[in-house]
């Protein structure tokens, strides 16, 4: 496995040299190289306490905070809320963070396939293919584009899922530059949303369910693409020299010859730029893999997984870590997102970095130095009593490694809050939570390091069985308001399912937030009671976003179920959401707006036709084994799609030896995001034909077996 040097900048590959003329130096201050008082005024949205008249970012601002201070929207008048426009996108993943400035709304949909819409018209101004499907290769196998964009300088940048960083001209859509964060043959992947602060782009990546992965995050200058620093979460073999002190230290938290058996903590999501102290915050990812005695035969912190990392801004130099997970074991990584406030805590002003992370546990850490301030549980807890202040670790339940065995306990590796972001309110002083409260149980006999194998060809391999249910419950989904100062809900509304939408604040005084169901509402952030409702047509997990064109205020989010979500298909079936039939749009609101959308088309699953079909049940249980690891990640849990790929209960492909063969292991869907598996042999190939057969056979016979506890931990 190649890995880029930390030493040596990644190949460049400079589209336009023209446009470089844009800017007068590659580095030195920002503020130096921005030469207008325009230019001035939108670079000082990106400060939390900005107006809020553009959201030029994934979180709008530095600090991640997902709210905006405008209040021409508010709980008096949101009952008036209705649709401007709408613009309909192609198959592929819609669960993507948008963007405003200066009137024009940017997203990236599908595999980074950007488009520039007019915010007064709703007319597509340009489009943008970087082709990241015939670009990735094995890259491809793992997530499903990116989940939001950014924006510097006059340049939206985008990461796609092969790994490059690609710079477009927000006037003509054109690549201004391109840049290599990874390098081919890595078994790595992108799907988080690109970071710009103080001149520069971060990007981290994915990987670490799939592979032994060094997890890292890469610099560069927004303005011409050139390399700045590079900083791994996890030590590499020793014999090779360590890269800097840190992975030194790291080092002695790891035992064996953890190098030849994994690694971990990438980041595949969480960025947060800290501008009062001038450092980036990195939310790191599991271990690689899951099982710590596999990974470092169950001794050892395993620094830097499951952390958050303070990295100077300017240099990428470690300055501090506080670790969620200390040698975790669950895949509960710290990557969900992370906002930074000014909290009075005990009668002291602290600045303060907050994250509500798969654990279960939300945490208030003091942002200048890495010391836990609080923790509490925002949701059913039961791996670990409390975490302990004295020492920042968690006191963990008895056999919560399933050393003794099988154990079960909340939350689940699914997490108790997932990608999608929350938020905070400077105005409330709360912030808003998308929960989740599931059981899982994990029992890893028979499995060893000895036995341990990776998968290979970046299939899941945690190295310990798992199944995830609901454990009784009858609410596995919460809303939920959280001071985090007295460390407790002030309110908190059941959903429907455990997998609902990313969150917006507003000055308003209101929460919007979606949901599968195809509602995407706004409650008062106050009391959490519902004021308004739009019925989108389609599933809402995508975060909103809120800006002000003209004077007037806009809200603007993407319909439609993508990313992980589409594993929950058994989830999703109720509400008819098909990759093929369901609708993917862009909508945005307006006050006294009055558009409206086509009718949704009634949707079920309806099994193929195939009299040929002959049960063989030790053919499709070897099929199946090869459907969790390569495939269920995208066609759903026990092959129920859940719209991010098709139900291949009803594809007309399966039953045509030759034809499936064609698609899966020849490639022939590469360009619509169908990854080639031209490893596998014509009895795997058999072997998975039988098992999707066998489980269209119970479409047809009306099966309605539980396959809640099946679900497979989707990719990052």
């Amino acid at each position: 496995m190649k890995h880029i040097p930390p030493h040596a900048a990644p190949r460049l590959m400079l589209v336009t040299v023209a446009a470089l003329a844009l800017t007068s130096c590659s580095g030195g201050d920002n503020q130096a190289r921005i030469g207008t008082d325009t230019d001035r005024q939108w670079l000082a949205q990106l400060d939390d306490g900005s107006d809020g008249k553009d959201w030029p970012a994934f979180g709008r601002t530095y600090g991640e905070q997902h709210y905006s201070p405008l209040n021409q929207i508010n709980d008096g008048n949101v009952d008036r809320l209705g649709l401007a426009w709408s613009v309909d996108l192609p198959p592929g993943n819609p669960a993507t963070g948008p963007i405003e400035v200066g009137g024009t709304v940017y997203l990236a949909s599908g595999y980074s396939v950007v488009r520039a819409i007019d915010v007064e018209t709703g007319k597509v101004k340009w489009t943008y293919d970087p082709h990241a499907p015939e670009m990735a290769g094995i890259k491809l196998r793992q997530g499903w584009g990116s989940r939001g964009i950014a924006y510097w300088n006059h340049k939206v940048i985008i990461a796609t899922q092969d790994g490059r960083l690609i710079a477009i001209d927000e006037k003509t859509g054109k690549p201004i530059w391109t840049a290599e964060t990874l390098s081919k043959d890595d078994p790595l992947f992108i799907s988080g949303p690109p970071r710009v602060f103080d001149g520069k782009v971060i990007i981290g990546n994915g990987g670490s369910d799939e592979s032994p992965v060094r997890g890292f995050v890469t610099a560069w200058d927004a303005d011409t693409g050139k390399f700045l620093w590079k900083f791994y979460t996890v030590p590499g073999n020793p014999a090779d020299g360590f890269e800097d002190d840190a992975m030194k230290m790291a080092a002695k938290t790891w035992s064996g010859d953890w190098w030849n058996y994994g690694g971990g903590g990438s980041v595949w999501n969480a960025i947060t730029y800290d501008r009062a102290n001038d450092q980036i915050l990195i939310g790191t990812g599991n271990g690689a893999p899951w099982n710590h005695k596999i990974r470092s035969m169950g001794k050892g912190d395993n620094l830097f997984v499951c952390s958050i990392v303070a990295l100077d801004a300017k240099t990428g130099k470690y300055k501090w870590h506080y670790q969620i997970n200390p040698g975790e074991s669950w895949d509960f990584n710290a990557a969900m997102d992370m906002e930074l406030a000014d909290l009075e805590i005990d009668g002291k002003p602290r600045q303060v970095v907050m994250t509500a992370p798969k654990n279960g546990f939300f945490y208030v850490i003091d942002r200048r130095n890495g010391k836990l301030i609080s923790a509490e549980p925002f949701v059913d807890v039961t791996w670990a009593s409390r975490i302990d202040l004295k020492t920042g670790r968690p006191v963990e339940a008895p056999n919560v490694r399933y050393e003794d065995g099988p154990v079960t306990f909340r939350p689940t590796p699914l997490g108790a809050h997932s990608w999608m972001p929350m938020a905070f309110s400077p105005k409330t002083g709360l912030t808003y939570i998308p929960a989740i409260d599931l059981q899982v149980t994990y029992d890893d006999t028979g499995i060893t390091r000895e036995t341990f194998k990776w998968a290979g060809g970046m299939g899941l391999s945690p190295g310990v069985g798992y199944s995830i249910g609901d454990g009784g419950k009858d609410v596995t989904g919460w809303l939920i308001a959280w001071d985090p100062v007295a460390q407790k809900a002030r309110w908190k509304i059941p959903m429907e399912v455990h997998l609902n939408g990313g969150i917006m604040a507003t000055g308003g005084n209101l929460v919007f937030q979606g949901r599968p169901d195809g509602g995407f509402s706004a409650y008062n952030a106050e009391s959490g009671k519902r004021l308004w409702n739009f019925d989108a047509k389609a599933g809402v997990v995508a975060p909103p976003i809120t800006y002000s064109v003209k004077g007037k205020q806009y809200v603007t989010v993407v319909a439609g179920i993508g990313t992980s979500a589409g594993l929950f298909g058994p989830m999703f079936a109720k509400y008819g959401i098909d990759y093929r039939t369901q609708q993917r749009r862009v909508l945005t609101f307006a006050l006294g707006a009055k558009g409206t959308l086509p009718a949704k088309t009634p949707y079920k699953a309806v099994a193929f036709d195939d009299p040929g079909y002959k049960p063989d049940a030790a053919l499709a249980q070897k099929g199946e084994r090869i459907f969790n690891v390569r495939c269920a990640v995208c066609h759903g849990t026990a092959a129920i799609g859940g719209g991010t790929a098709p139900d291949l209960r009803t594809s007309p492909i399966p039953p045509d030896a030759e034809a499936f063969a064609s698609v899966v292991k020849a490639g022939a869907l590469v360009p619509n995001g169908m990854p080639q598996f031209g490893e596998l042999s014509r009895t795997d190939l058999d072997g998975l034909r039988q098992y999707i057969r066998s489980r269209a056979d119970l479409l047809r016979e009306g099966d309605k077996e539980d396959v809640a506890g099946s679900v497979m931990k989707p990719g990052d």
